[in-house]
């Protein structure tokens, strides 16, 4: 591992040592995480909060992603390369990066993380490290439903849930810059927001009902529930429901002659790279909710809990 940075003997890092409530999370000293030779250590700027994080702390995926406690929670990143495992090449010192790492390891709600190389992308020139922390995870999950799940076509007509969420928010943008008509769900607060990044027709739930849609290409599900089930009908013969909440139900698709799928984002070190572009050329706005300090993360999951966030919550670390 080469570095000139001078690295403390620890951190303080939010870690939960049980799965449980809130309470469980703690800011507290821990060690500096081991740096392998694929690796590189980070010095974290800044992360965010997704609802992923607080389910893991819940315990809700305990049997899909085996952790190890005391477990480090959060997984989007903004920071610099402090230091490089030996096999590395392509990267230097001081580097500004971004990434969703692995989501099996160690995240980000610390002043340092170990992260593969091959995770990491150059942080985008044009966003300060709290708007390049608001974008992986997020921009990610967007992408890879759109454009690998529903390879989502122009002209295509896609309805996207939830579209002020932090998902949402990229989802719009990014159906629109595939040439697609955009439907999006959201309160009355949120409609002038959405149309401004590019929703074409916004459906206040308060209001209206997106059930009586018809003849969609995409549904983007990002709830789940009553919401998949109302769902399924606005669909045409032939089209996909892409749902990031759980597996849709096979036997429902079948009924409505729907593709079903689900999608749990992955690490794309060159999707990244993609959205950096995308950002620095002005095509992708970032919507960011509020910011909270690393030792206010508990104040963060609450507020990520509540389901109201516009946009991303996003944590200062550094």
């Amino acid at each position: 591992m080469s570095q000139s940075y001078q690295i403390p003997q620890t951190q303080q890092a939010a870690r939960i040592h049980s799965y449980g409530e809130r309470e469980v999370l703690t800011l507290e000293p821990a060690p500096i995480p081991t740096v392998n030779a694929d690796d590189v250590l980070v010095k974290i700027h800044a992360t965010s909060i997704n609802p992923v994080d607080w389910k893991v702390r819940k315990g809700y995926l305990q049997n899909f992603l085996p952790h190890k406690l005391p477990l480090t929670l959060g997984w989007d990143l903004a920071g610099e390369i402090v230091a490089l495992g030996d096999k590395v090449t392509g990267w230097k010192m001081g580097d500004a990066v971004y990434s969703r790492p692995d989501i099996a390891r160690d995240g980000a709600y610390a002043e340092y993380i170990a992260v593969r190389a091959s995770e990491i992308a150059h942080k985008p020139q044009t966003l300060n490290w709290q708007e390049a922390a608001a974008v992986p995870l997020v921009a990610l999950t967007a992408w890879q439903v759109l454009y690998e799940f529903a390879k989502l076509q122009a002209d295509e007509r896609v309805l996207i849930h939830a579209g002020s969420g932090g998902v949402g928010t990229f989802a719009i943008q990014l159906a629109k810059l595939r040439g697609a008509y955009v439907y999006t769900t959201s309160s009355t607060r949120n409609v002038a927001l959405l149309k401004s990044l590019g929703a074409d027709e916004v459906i206040d739930y308060t209001q209206q009902d997106f059930s009586e849609l018809r003849d969609l290409d995409v549904v983007f599900d990002t709830l789940g529930g009553d919401v998949e089930q109302k769902s399924w009908k606005t669909l045409k013969r032939g089209g996909r429901l892409v749902s990031i909440v759980s597996v849709p139900d096979a036997a429902t698709a079948e009924q409505h002659g729907v593709t079903p799928l689900f999608c749990f984002v992955q690490p794309s070190a060159p999707q990244l790279n993609e959205l950096a572009k995308l950002i620095d050329a002005g095509k992708i706005q970032i919507v960011m909710d509020s910011v909270y300090a690393l030792k206010d993360i508990v104040q963060a999951q609450e507020k990520s809990e509540g389901g109201r966030a516009i946009g991303k919550i996003v944590v200062q670390v550094a």
